[in-house]
């Protein structure tokens, strides 16, 4: 097996498949020093403010002079003297290609009376205010299978009771659009096909009001939706009282569900990738594009995101635009984060983290190209603000921060009952409600922390396995997870700390 990896014939460098030493011959080129495995080896003389390309594409301007055989990385690739800021041909609706001949599967779901598919069956107890949250949680702990399994004990069909509590509902501007952002989210998660049933606990003179909450998501309450506040109740120890009293009505309710077969199409995946590396765009997240393709061709919907991770790879988006439309409105996100990223004092390229450039990643752009292969190559649907209830069916877009558990907690929101994370570095994340696949792009990282990780596309890069064939398996995973298998982030009850909804504008 060859010790490098060449992506594209015209690309100017190869990608390290394991550590390289001094002296080792690649392409006939003289590896100069040492390379660590998943990063680049300059397979040119490139000189200073030329571009250098991966995937055929812009990864960076040499800072100076890169001979060849030399580590191509932070030392002499960066952003270019306009950071960035060169022209991209977004062809709107270039490779728009027809519908694909639907396909047809099946996973193990739970029938909600409103035509819904859940992939679980939780109660969850949401906060109005960051003042409710230990309320909240104790609340939540008393049902807790680890330290009270007694409590659940008769209600074998419910996954369990969460406490998803946030760190804002005061402080801040009642009209902004932090505030309609944490509104948008919260009625996304009360309304979540996989809660059975929702208790909301608010203050009681916070900004986020309750009852201006359930105004503005067109909510009421319900036997399996209630809400009430700390203060209208007399204190903490009666609101947790309350609120234990109010869930042990609703878990007959909710255990009352029998999963039976439902079609592909009820899928709706949030893709992540977080702790990514230089085999990200090699093997997990290309692999999950070819599980995004048939979970389209079987009428489901996946949700890319993570805007800031996408710059620099944007046009290769809009030039699968179903209408330009929706490729310009991609683009205009793009351009409020470059404006967003500069009244912070901050850049687009401040991006990749440590983690990032320590497994071979050296600019945004090149993180950029890697990340957009989660999205496969199906047409682009629909481009979504955060939190926004996604109502298309297929490939489709939400605007998030990069930030993993911020960018899930949208996509839930919007209505994701399943995520699929890719990592290369070995990200330690899950959700809840909806349950979260860890694809790890490595086989050193699967050896390393296979208790967190569901599969393993280092396979890809060992030869052992094809994107195609692990794109497969994904898919399948994908199945068998929505009909009740746990994933390894349940196991370990991860999920209720990983609820961040975003938070943008003054804290006041």
């Amino acid at each position: 097996m060859n010790p490098f990896i060449r992506l594209h014939p015209a690309d100017d460098v190869v990608i390290a498949r394991s550590q390289l030493v001094g002296g080792t011959l690649v392409e006939h080129v003289t590896v100069r020093g040492l390379v660590p495995a998943g990063h680049k080896i300059a397979m040119r003389a490139i000189a200073t403010g030329e571009p250098v390309r991966r995937y055929n594409q812009i990864i960076g301007f040499a800072s100076r002079p890169i001979a060849p055989g030399e580590h191509v990385h932070t030392q002499n690739l960066d952003m270019g003297t306009a950071k960035g800021d060169f022209a991209r041909d977004y062809a709107f609706g270039a490779d728009v290609k027809p519908a694909p001949a639907p396909r047809e599967a099946s996973f193990m779901g739970i029938r909600r009376a409103d035509g819904r598919v859940a992939t679980r069956n939780y109660i969850g107890v949401l906060t109005s205010v960051n003042c409710s949250a230990t309320a909240a949680r104790a609340i939540a702990d008393h049902f807790s299978r680890r330290t009270n399994p007694d409590a659940l004990a008769a209600y074998p069909n419910v996954d369990g009771v969460v406490a998803l509590t946030h760190g804002t509902g005061c402080g801040m501007d009642t009209d902004g659009i932090g505030m309609q952002i944490l509104a948008r989210t919260l009625t996304g998660y009360a309304t979540h096909a996989n809660f059975a049933a929702v208790l909301v606990v608010g203050l009681g003179c916070e900004v986020n009001q309750i009852n201006a909450w359930l105004a503005t998501g067109h909510l009421a309450e319900g036997e399996n939706f209630r809400t009430f506040n700390i203060q209208d109740t007399g204190g903490t120890r009666k609101t947790v009282a309350k609120g234990v009293a109010l869930i042990e009505e609703m878990l007959p309710r909710a255990n009352a569900v029998t999963r039976e077969p439902c079609s592909a199409a009820h899928l709706c995946i949030g893709l992540q990738c977080g702790g990514s590396d230089g085999y990200s765009g090699i093997s997990a997240n290309p692999a999950l594009g070819v599980a995004v393709d048939l979970l389209v061709a079987h009428g489901g919907t996946a949700i890319l995101s993570e805007t800031p991770e996408i710059y620099g790879a944007e046009h290769l988006l809009t030039r699968r635009a179903v209408r330009r439309d929706v490729g310009e409105k991609l683009v205009a996100r793009i351009h409020w984060w470059e404006r967003y990223t500069q009244i912070n004092d901050g850049e687009m390229n401040n991006n990749p983290s440590p983690g990032n450039k320590a497994g071979g990643l050296t600019t945004i752009l090149e993180k950029s190209l890697g990340a957009v292969a989660k999205g496969g190559t199906s047409n682009l649907e629909a481009v979504y603000e955060y939190a926004e209830p996604v109502t298309a069916h297929g490939f489709v877009f939400m605007d998030t921060p990069g930030y993993d558990p911020v960018s899930a907690t949208g996509q839930v929101a919007g209505g994701a009952n399943m995520i699929c994370f890719t990592t290369g570095r070995g990200s330690a994340y899950g959700c809840a409600p909806s349950p979260s696949l860890k694809l790890a792009t490595n086989s050193a990282l699967w050896r390393r922390q296979e208790e967190d990780m569901d599969i393993n596309c280092g396979e890809i890069v060992d030869g052992q396995s094809t994107i195609q064939a692990m794109g497969e398996r994904i898919f399948y995973l994908m199945l068998a997870t929505a009909s009740g298998a746990p994933s390894k982030s349940e196991q370990h009850g991860y999920g209720q700390s990983e609820f961040v909804p975003w938070q943008v504008g003054a804290v006041m």
